[in-house]
């Protein structure tokens, strides 16, 4: 008798929080057969000697609804360990959508999301017009990892509503289209609902997006449909109390949070999590470090003047070339000492010229700290940086998680996972979607804020069971082969990059990995050593009836 696959000789973390252990792991039929010593041969082997064997990487909050439908190997996430990924959150989802419709959902997921709305036109096959017809279209393109559905507020209300929906509240009638809609999606397979409260999201129009305002009641009501089904709630810009009243409605709710800067915010954050969740099925999300906004010579330029338009109009090479003519940049840096009007110098770091990007810099660290030592202008070392590195020198405005102290401090907490990598959204902007990789290389190995048995379980069975999913993130025999074999020593996120693939040629980050020796995916490698080998055998995880 043989297996399919069989892993060997790895230091197995079973995703539980249990003690690693020295195992062989066999694969069959896209399922875990055997963990323990495995005599039997594999069709094909990989030797895990040396190396951390774990469960697939779970990640809570994408918005990778659009991009699956160009880019099926959904990077960058899936370079980076992660086998299952949840779309629709924030509210926003392309069902369910009439024909005449998709202009305006494409366009609010652009100005809330930073994705190009052509892109979304085009890029997608636009077959369907229910949640299940969405899904259905997922399946035909073959996903390379997992992927999970929520159904979106905004969709749902304007379905139901149509212009109304951006402030009017529902009637009851409408509020009942509203929670059969949900109910349908559902059945149909979507694990949950999504709303946005955050008032700043707003259409192309400059009104906030449909469901910012509805009355709570509407949301309790979509929320006992959901709970009735076993389902997740997924709120972004909620306030306690309105948390608080989904909580209570029998559904799980997974919802966005922050921590402050000052002295003693982390604890008292996690602090207010135990008295606001108390034994509600509530869990918290927060980004793994200090993020908001990435620029370089390579993407967007922080100063002004004709000169800067000028160079602004060119690629990178034509940028390079710019700045490399001492009359250029004499009259750059005249313009950008003009225009260095950035209100907190104190808030950017630069990311170094290592192969990896350092965001593990200490608060103090920060731009203002190198113009002080320097004498440097902020241009000065923004076009220094540049040409030291070919253009490929990036900076990193925190406006969230500013300090890594108190944002660890918080993730210790049970009611906080480390997540909100945001893939798919905001790509020309930010690159945060190496947040497993992250945790592992910074919160595990280098800051031992968990231990690899924890900071496994947070990203792997914990995420798993916040969407109602029994099957993954635990590896034992009869559960799905999603797992990840890791060099632990070598694993990194390297720089990222600008790239312009997106249908038209928009621009987005994208960041690869090292030190992920295989990602194997319902049973078959999807990533061996960093690339991925061709092979897509990601689902789409509907609910169980």
């Amino acid at each position: 008798m043989s297996h399919d696959l069989v892993i060997r000789g790895g230091s197995v973390v079973d995703g539980t929080g249990a003690a690693a252990r020295t195992a062989d792991i066999a694969i069959d039929g896209g399922l875990i057969t055997a963990i323990g010593k495995v005599e039997a041969r594999g069709l094909r082997e990989i030797d895990a000697d040396g190396l951390l064997v774990t469960p697939g990487f779970v990640d809570l909050h994408t918005h990778l609804d659009a991009q699956i439908g160009w880019d099926p190997d959904l990077t960058p996430v899936s370079w980076h360990g992660v086998t299952t990924a949840l779309l629709g959150n924030c509210g926003l989802t392309f069902a369910p959508c009439k024909p005449a419709d998709r202009p305006l959902l494409a366009a609010m997921m652009e100005t809330v999301e930073d994705i190009p709305r052509e892109a979304i036109l085009s890029g997608l096959p636009w077959t369907w017009e229910d949640y299940g017809g969405y899904l259905d279209a997922l399946d035909g393109i073959r996903p390379g990892i997992n992927v999970a559905g929520l159904i979106g507020h905004c969709a749902v209300r304007y379905a139901v509503m149509g212009d109304r929906s951006f402030a009017d509240q529902a009637t009851p009638e409408e509020l009942d289209q509203m929670c059969a809609i949900v109910a349908e999606a559902m059945d149909r397979g979507a694990i949950g609902f999504s709303t946005n409260r955050y008032e700043p999201h707003k259409a192309p129009d400059g009104r906030s997006i449909p469901g910012t305002f509805a009355d709570v009641s509407e949301l309790v009501a979509i929320a006992r449909t959901v709970g009735a089904r076993g389902g997740l709630m997924q709120a972004v810009g909620a306030s306690p109390e309105v948390l608080q009243a989904i909580g209570d409605s029998g559904a799980r709710v997974l919802f966005s949070w922050g921590v402050g800067t000052q002295k003693g915010a982390g604890r008292g954050s996690a602090d207010f999590l135990d008295k606001m969740i108390g034994e509600r099925d509530m869990t918290a999300i927060i980004q793994v470090r200090g993020t908001g906004f990435m620029f370089g010579l390579q993407s967007h330029l922080p100063f002004r003047g004709e000169t800067w338009s000028r160079i602004r109009r060119l690629d990178l090479a034509g940028r390079l070339e710019a700045i490399r003519d001492p009359a250029t940049r004499e009259a750059l840096t005249t313009e950008g000492r003009r225009t260095d009007d950035w209100k907190d110098l104190s808030t950017i770091y630069d990311l170094g010229s290592g192969d990896s990007p350092d965001h593990g810099q200490e608060v103090e660290q920060n731009l203002r700290r190198t113009m002080e030592a320097t004498g440097k202008s902020f241009v000065e070392i923004f076009l220094d940086r540049a040409l030291e590195t070919d253009g490929k020198a990036l900076f990193n405005l925190r406006m969230f998680c500013q300090d890594l102290d108190e944002l660890g401090d918080l993730i210790s907490n049970r009611n906080i996972l480390p997540s909100l990598g945001d893939a798919g959204a905001h790509v020309s902007q930010i690159m945060d979607a190496d947040w497993s990789t992250f945790v592992m290389s910074y919160w595990v190995r280098d800051r031992g804020l968990y231990s690899v048995e924890e900071g496994v379980r947070r990203i792997t069975s914990a995420p798993a069971r916040v969407l109602g999913l029994s099957d993954r993130g635990v590896l034992a025999a009869g559960k799905r082969a999603d797992i990840n074999v890791i060099d632990l020593e070598q694993l990194s996120s390297l720089q990222p990059q600008i790239v312009n693939d997106f249908p038209g040629g928009a621009p987005r980050y994208i960041q690869r990995a090292r030190g992920y020796r295989a990602t194997v995916v319902n049973g078959c490698v999807n990533i061996e050593n960093d690339q991925h080998t061709g092979d897509r055998a990601g689902e789409v995880l509907r609910r169980v009836h």
